[in-house]
């Protein structure tokens, strides 16, 4: 015990300065922590949305929608297909969650099966292929193509995780520091924005589909029967610009906006109204250049979301892969398409079934509730350790102050978010390291009043409550990472923050207090402890 290992002196010093070092930027106006020398940490700890004020939603994804759309979308593939073995078919669609399709000529049935078996990969008698779709012939010369339900199940799924992604891009697009973005449920997303106080702008940002896609007009549609329900196979109608009230285009999309690379908004040289920019990857270049080259003084309508933006007439080859939108965008509204267009497109809508508005003066109020429960909770507990203890307490409680800096010199490092239930974490953190304390002395005492001397009694001390030490915190470092493994929201925040501290607990409350009691020994050179 007198011998303390230099290791272990190191050791103190080193955490002792880390936690100064990445607590003081924490305790700093921004100017201050602007004017820092390089070599110092600047990073300070996120408060969560219960502490900063904050924006939360929570979305449900349109499985259904998304199954729709993969139905349709087998549709047009097969339609595609049997056209280009010139099959003759009618009354292909979707009927009842399945696509059926009627071949004209009783004797193309099976070559008809065996084309889109070739496309759509699935086998003639029905077991699942490769496109996950079964394929059927009836009697009646219809043939049935069917997703398999494990299949839409793990689409649904894929969706749900991708829609996580775009979200998270576009909101880290908006600058939001730490947003807590997870899956609730089988097709839920929640959404705590930290700092965002406009949930309508976030909503803005985030429920967009931003579907993009370019489709050639159909020229040779009938308006007015289009807008009676007759629109022409392999075309839709979709929502016009200011020019046209609505347009028949043709369902196959040229390019989509998955090809895209980048988007920015700029400004018209000869308008000078805002615009949106736009680069396709080399695929789509290509697609879009071949596109343009076949359809010359055709029009081509850029659709997003099922709304035309902008029905531009092709005069020229666009080969460069590069082009623009123009529309009646505001600075904003244009800024807010580029941000989508780059983030991605979701790929089912969102709909919103729950909103929260945090004000930043009710997260104030839980700062202040939190740090006055913090600075009471630790007063006590110095008061008691220091009272029970002496001077040994003394020491504990020195060590309570490192275990402090070093829970948030971590938290600022890794730029964790403090949330409230997170403070509530700190302050039984701080307990917990004073409880080994507790264990630590009453063993010494205990060893003392065995007669020992006060040397053995304090190396027989430390190493007998070691074992209840560890045996105590590793059972409570478990219970941190199952609820943070599986916990939401502020669970999560608390259980990191109850994780730090049992770490950090057992390093101060054995190894800082052993360092500082091992100074005093061999300073003091008592003939009894003061805990006896």
């Amino acid at each position: 015990m007198i011998n303390v290992a230099r290791w272990k002196v190191v050791l103190v010093v080193l955490a002792t300065l880390y936690g100064i070092l990445f607590t003081l930027p924490n305790l700093l106006p921004a100017s201050a922590r602007d004017s820092l020398p390089a070599f110092m940490p600047r990073q300070i700890l996120n408060l969560g949305l219960d502490l900063q004020g904050g924006s939360y939603l929570l979305y449900e994804v349109d499985t259904q929608a998304l199954r729709a759309e993969r139905l349709t979308n087998l549709a047009e593939d097969a339609r595609t297909e049997l056209r280009n073995a010139d099959i003759q078919f009618t009354g292909l669609g979707v009927v009842n969650g399945e696509v059926v399709v009627r071949i004209n000529d009783a004797a193309q049935v099976e070559a008809a099966a065996k084309a889109l078996r070739s496309t759509l990969g699935a086998p003639l008698a029905g077991a699942a292929g490769g496109r996950d779709v079964t394929i059927s012939v009836e009697s009646d010369q219809r043939i049935r193509i069917v997703f398999v339900a494990q299949a839409l199940q793990a689409q649904a799924a894929k969706a749900v995780d991708q829609s996580i992604e775009v979200i998270r891009r576009r909101i880290d697009e908006l600058g939001t520091k730490e947003p807590d973005i997870r899956r609730q449920g089988s097709n839920r997303i929640s959404i705590a924005a930290p700092g965002e106080s406009d949930p309508e702008k976030l909503k803005a940002i985030v429920g967009q589909t931003a579907k993009l896609t370019f489709q050639m007009v159909d020229e040779t549609a009938d308006l007015a029967a289009a807008q009676a329900g007759r629109v022409p196979p392999g075309s839709i109608m979709v929502q016009g610009d200011d020019l046209a009230p609505f347009y028949v285009v043709k369902r196959r999309a040229l390019v989509t906006g998955e090809m895209l690379t980048d988007a920015g908004s700029a400004f018209d040289q000869q308008t000078g109204r805002p615009i949106v920019t736009f680069r396709f990857n080399g695929v789509g270049a290509k697609k879009f250049g071949e596109a343009t080259s076949a359809n010359v003084g055709k029009r081509f309508a850029i659709v997003l979301d099922n709304k035309v933006i902008s029905a531009p007439t092709i005069i020229n080859p666009i080969t460069g892969g590069n082009g623009q939108i123009t529309g009646n965008f505001t600075t904003e509204s244009a800024n807010n398409l580029a941000i989508l267009l780059r983030a991605g497109a979701l790929p089912a809508p969102l709909t919103v079934q729950e909103q929260q508005t945090v004000s930043a003066e009710l997260g104030a109020d839980a700062i202040r509730a939190g740090a006055f429960s913090l600075v009471i909770g630790g007063i006590a507990i110095i008061v008691f350790i220091v009272l029970a203890y002496g001077l040994f307490g003394v020491f504990a409680a020195l060590a309570l102050i490192v275990n402090v800096m070093l829970i948030l010199g971590i938290m600022s490092m890794t730029q964790a978010t403090l949330t409230f239930p997170g403070i509530a974490g700190l302050i039984l953190t701080l307990a917990v390291a004073v409880d080994a304390n507790v264990l630590i002395y009453e063993r010494v005492r205990d060893e003392a009043h065995a007669g020992r001397t006060p040397i053995m009694a304090l190396e027989h001390g430390y190493s007998r409550a070691l074992v209840s030490i560890l045996d105590a915190n590793i059972t409570s470092a478990i219970s941190a990472v199952i609820m943070f493994q599986f916990g939401s929201g502020p669970i999560r925040g608390f259980a990191w923050t109850l994780l730090i501290g049992v770490i950090t607990s057992v390093f101060t409350a054995v190894v800082i207090t052993q360092v500082l009691i091992g100074w005093w020994f061999r300073i003091a050179k008592p003939k009894a402890l003061p805990i006896e």
